[in-house]
C-alpha cells in the first residue's frame, strides 16, 4: 500500500482572524508570537510555498514595553545612501512619534527573507488605541 502526502493547495487555505493586545507586553515576545500567527506556524496543514497564515490585529500598540532600560539605549537607523545622511531616533521618541512603526518593523525582521513576505505582512493590522475597525471580523483574543 503506497501512501501519498497531500499538499494544501492555495484554495485550501481558511484564514482566522487574531486580536493581540500588547498593553504592558514586552515588544520582542510579543513579535514572535504575531509573526508565528502570520507564518501559520500552529496550523497542520503548512505548506513552505503557500501562504497558510492568519489575519492579526494589534491594539495598543502606545504601551509596548522593553526590558532592562532599553527605551533609552535601543535606537532605529535609516540611511538614504548619501554620505553623512545616517539618521538614528531612541525607541522612545519613535513610541511618541508613531508607534505602529515600531511593532511593524520587530514583526517585519522575524519574518522568513522570502517572497511570501510582503504578502504575510499586509495582514498585519496595528492600531495605537483599543479601537479598531474589525469587530465585523469576530477576532479572536489571543491571551499571553
Amino acid at each position: 500500500m503506497k501512501y501519498k502526502t497531500e499538499w494544501t493547495k492555495e484554495k485550501e487555505v481558511v484564514r482566522k482572524w487574531y486580536l493581540i493586545d500588547v498593553k504592558d507586553r514586552i515588544l520582542g515576545r510579543s513579535a514572535t508570537k504575531i509573526a508565528s500567527l502570520l507564518i501559520g506556524k500552529e496550523k497542520p496543514e503548512i505548506v513552505p510555498n503557500i501562504d497558510c497564515g492568519d489575519y492579526v490585529v494589534v491594539i495598543n500598540s502606545d504601551m509596548v514595553k522593553l526590558t532592562r532600560g532599553k527605551e533609552k539605549k535601543k535606537q532605529y537607523y535609516s540611511h538614504s545612501t548619501y554620505p553623512g545622511a545616517l539618521k538614528t531616533v531612541r525607541f522612545d521618541e519613535q513610541i511618541e512619534k508613531d508607534s505602529r512603526k515600531v511593532i511593524k518593523d520587530a514583526v517585519k525582521n522575524m519574518l522568513p527573507q522570502n517572497k511570501l513576505k510582503d504578502q504575510r505582512l499586509t495582514r498585519l493590522m496595528i492600531y495605537k488605541n483599543s479601537e479598531h475597525k474589525h469587530t465585523a471580523q469576530d477576532p479572536i483574543e489571543i491571551k499571553f
